[in-house]
């Protein structure tokens, strides 16, 4: 069954990319979201939560792939395979995210700063749409 979602982009290097079609992606906790689901993406006119929406861009998800997210990395696999924070596979989801600079130690920041760190493996979803 097809969802709807909307979430907001309040991270400022991701919300021109986001918004031209070049970046297909966000990490998003928990398991709320399935492939074929629709998401209304937005943005503020000013303020974030304190300001009308911006902008607005409809997309299907295409692809998710479930992690789980800790202080030492990011487990995939069912938490079968964990890549460290440092590993190259995070530089290159940090690069699909547009996180600046690219790398898995600024996505983690960026990450444990929206979220908080957990302190035990945390479910979060790599969403990806068209």
């Amino acid at each position: 069954m097809m969802r709807k979602h909307v979430i907001s982009m309040t991270y400022q290097p991701k919300i021109e990319p986001v918004q031209d079609g070049r970046c297909t992606q966000t990490i998003r906790t928990g398991r709320k979201f399935s492939v074929g689901d629709s998401i209304l993406m937005h943005g503020w006119s000013g303020r974030p939560y304190r300001s009308p929406w911006g902008w607005r861009k409809r997309v299907t998800v295409t692809d998710i792939l479930n992690i789980l997210i800790s202080e030492t990395g990011i487990y995939v696999d069912d938490g079968h395979i964990v890549y460290p924070w440092d590993d190259d596979m995070h530089n290159i989801w940090a690069k699909l995210d547009f996180i600046d600079p690219p790398t898995g130690e600024a996505l983690r920041d960026i990450l444990f700063g929206l979220n908080g760190a957990p302190d035990e493996p945390h479910e979060y979803q790599i969403i990806r749409w068209s």
